[in-house]
């Protein structure tokens, strides 16, 4: 056996304890979580915490979806983050096959600024953003908060989708047009299927972000009846009461669940898509 295959056998279970160190730091917070929100609420401020919970309690479940707006917070944010990431998806789709298929006077320019602009940090466009809001009237609504996402959002998505463009060969659009067809045909029938792993990895990205947002949402939405999830969070922190440790753990629980489901639903997609776009960029 040659001295690289005896050190990489030697190092094998370093590696792997290493790794699962990692892991376990990682779940920790998520075991924590879950254990909070089940205990009884007597326990949550134990000063002797219990690492093994007895008899799990869905109190802090019922008190986070009976004793606060809940329902209205949940519709709020699936309106849009639902929104966000069809919009996104569309446009994205379309601004990256411009850029990759066809040729024109600035395309280069806008790549440059696209990738710019994604450098830019979210909150120094917080004021300029809000502003302008503010002038034309966009302030507290839901298609004001889905172009404040948009912004955030598209640039990633059409830079990323940009390559899954460029991984298609160009003789499969070369065959379509001698088949005649026409190129929104091309682009429907043959290259948006082709790219579908790309869109998926860029349509989690987006959930993600809009749905796990608290910054943006808070300061645009300046109706209580208007806000999204994130900001209900907040909401079991009160200056009078402090913080309901019991509740908003349950609240958490059910804060992430949509996403833990969403990213499972597509994590098939995701892990070929994102194989698909490292083969070309």
């Amino acid at each position: 056996m040659s001295r690289r295959g005896t050190i990489s056998r030697t190092g094998g279970p370093w590696v792997s304890a290493v790794a699962l160190l990692l892991a376990l730091f990682w779940v920790f917070p998520v075991y924590w979580m879950l254990n909070t929100a089940l205990k009884p609420r007597k326990d949550v401020m134990s000063a002797t915490p219990k690492f093994f919970p007895g008899p799990p309690s869905l109190d802090n479940f019922r008190t986070a979806l009976t004793q606060t707006n809940f329902a209205g917070d949940l519709r709020n944010s699936v309106i849009v983050v639902g929104a966000t990431v069809l919009v996104s998806l569309g446009l994205g789709l379309f601004a990256a096959a411009a850029l990759t298929r066809f040729t024109f006077r600035g395309r280069r320019t806008i790549m440059i600024s696209i990738l710019v602009v994604q450098m830019v940090p979210p909150s120094a466009l917080l004021i300029p953003t809000f502003l302008v809001f503010n002038k034309i009237g966009l302030l507290g609504t839901y298609l004001g908060l889905v172009l404040a996402y948009l912004a955030l959002v598209l640039p990633f998505s059409i830079w990323v989708m940009r390559g899954f463009f460029l991984a298609v060969p160009v003789e499969v659009e070369e065959a379509g047009r001698l088949d005649g067809a026409s190129q929104w045909q091309i682009l429907t029938k043959i290259l948006f299927p082709l790219v579908v792993p790309g869109a998926v990895a860029t349509s989690i990205f987006t959930f993600i972000t809009a749905w796990n947002d608290y910054l943006i949402a808070y300061t645009f939405m300046q109706d209580q009846n208007r806000y999204t999830l994130p900001v209900w969070l907040a909401s079991f922190t009160t200056p009078d009461k402090g913080t309901d440790f019991a509740s908003q753990m349950a609240a958490s629980v059910l804060f992430s669940l949509p996403v833990v489901i969403f990213f499972l639903f597509l994590q098939r997609r995701l892990v070929s898509g994102m194989s698909a776009g490292a083969v070309k960029g």
